[in-house]
């Protein structure tokens, strides 16, 4: 099918210079010159020649369309190069407001830079939320739901499974718009693309009213009690959450985060752990100051589901980020595995944390049609000390077909990551409609695509 007949086929189709006959000029943005330009935690420092911060989805096509080699960027919460690009980065970071919100057909319409603080925030005054948000607020909607950043519950989806819609904009300046009533094909490839189709501009979220939630932490779970309790621990709350050094099969902390509107009896013994007496950071030796309320103090959901606070800096700030899911099934084989391994993952380790993801069907979601758990490593600083564990922590998961997130640190190559995705070849083939002339291939997808 050529790109013609193609955009005929979705339907929804309309050339980005047909809606916007006045287009600004790019000389009023004028691109600025990255000079050592990093990721969040520091460990990645851009290749881009140029990034622009277009203010408008005019401004935003109109420099999408004139150049050979581009990528979106987000809020810089990656650690790997997948928003770096040989030519000009394109910031979302303008693009940020609410659109609409239509509180009679339980939805909010955003544009894709926003961040889930900010949205949070601004929804939970209007007496509305969201059904999930992952461990860190400071992170953008757009670049979240490309990378498939998850959240946690049980029944819990990752947060692009709050879409009900979006606009794509192609690298020819064609936007799209995608729904699983209408080019669900499109919707369900690129809802999560690691931007390699198109960049969001638009996102249609589910929004339900808002809630509160108390978090309570119990420390030292007995490993060995996940064997015939991981699903009974793991649906003790509405998000739990484990904490792990990898030390004596100890898991050092259990997160359990509760909806207010469904709490349940509190219980002192948690499966052999014993409640936390103070508020606690997943990293011991760090002030609990920067992590959201414990100890069972209610609080609104946007301020209890993330672990960190908006205002403060996450996690430990200087640190790499790796994950891997597997399905739910293999939890307590896949964490043992991973223990097994421990006197070489623990000297190179702040913490792990384990949690559960609901299935969904993106095409390229690390949770695809897979009751999952998320199997994450917060490391110590030191590249050649995890990209040399690696290798051997991969090979541990291969029996249980680890998924890597797409925004952190693996080293497994396209092959075996094709093997995991069902829809990869799929995927392949929408790109090849969509971007042709690979305008948004970069050095990232060409090694996990095995693209040029």
């Amino acid at each position: 099918m050529n790109r013609k007949k193609f955009l005929t086929h979705l339907g929804t189709t309309v050339a980005a210079a047909s809606l916007v006959p006045n287009l600004i000029s790019c000389t009023q943005n004028k691109p600025k010159k990255i000079r050592g330009l990093k990721n969040w935690a520091g460990n990645y420092t851009y290749k881009a020649e140029e990034v622009q911060f277009p203010k408008s989805l005019e401004e935003l096509t109109q420099i999408l369309k004139g150049i050979s080699k581009g990528k979106a960027l987000g809020t810089q919460h990656c650690f790997n190069d997948i928003a770096d690009t040989q030519g000009m980065q394109l910031s979302t970071k303008n693009l940020n407001t609410i659109i609409e919100l239509n509180t009679a057909e339980g939805f909010v319409l955003v544009e894709s830079g926003i961040k889930y603080g900010d949205l949070g925030k601004q929804l939970h005054e209007k007496g509305w939320g969201l059904h999930n948000l992952a461990s860190l607020p400071h992170i953008s909607v757009g670049g979240s739901c490309a990378t498939a950043t998850h959240g946690s519950g049980i029944g819990n989806g990752n947060l692009a499974t709050a879409m009900q819609g979006f606009e794509l904009l192609t690298p020819q300046g064609d936007l799209l718009w995608a729904d699983p009533q209408s080019n669900s094909d499109l919707f369900y490839a690129a809802g999560v693309s690691m931007g390699a189709l198109g960049i969001m501009t638009k996102i249609k979220l589910a929004i339900q009213p808002t809630y509160e939630v108390s978090q309570r932490v119990y420390e030292n779970l007995p490993m060995e009690t996940l064997k015939d309790n991981f699903d009974a621990i793991m649906s003790s709350g509405y998000s739990v959450s484990f904490f792990t050094h990898w030390l004596d099969k100890n898991i050092n902390q259990v997160w359990v985060k509760s909806r207010v509107d469904a709490l349940g009896e509190i219980p002192t013994d948690f499966y052999g752990a014993t409640p936390a007496t103070e508020d606690l950071h997943p990293i011991k030796v760090n002030s609990p100051i920067n992590c959201t309320p414990q100890m069972g103090v209610a609080g609104p959901w946007h301020e209890r589901l993330p672990h960190f606070k908006m205002d403060f800096t996450p996690s430990n700030g200087d640190e790499l980020q790796s994950e891997f899911f597997v399905a739910r099934e293999n939890a307590f084989e896949a964490i043992m595995a991973i223990e097994a391994l421990h006197e070489k993952v623990s000297p190179l380790l702040y913490v792990t944390e384990i949690r559960c993801i609901a299935a969904d069907d993106f095409w390229m979601s690390t949770a695809y049609q897979r009751e999952s758990v998320a199997i994450h490593f917060t490391w110590k600083p030191d590249t050649p000390g995890v990209l040399a564990v690696l290798p051997e922590l991969q090979a541990a998961l291969q029996p249980f077909e680890g998924r890597p997130h797409w925004g952190k640190i693996y080293t497994l190559p396209a092959n075996e990551l094709k093997a995991r995705y069902p829809k990869f070849d799929d995927f392949l083939a929408l790109k090849e409609q969509l971007d042709p002339k690979g305008v948004l291939n970069n050095t990232y997808l060409n090694r996990a695509l095995e693209i040029s």
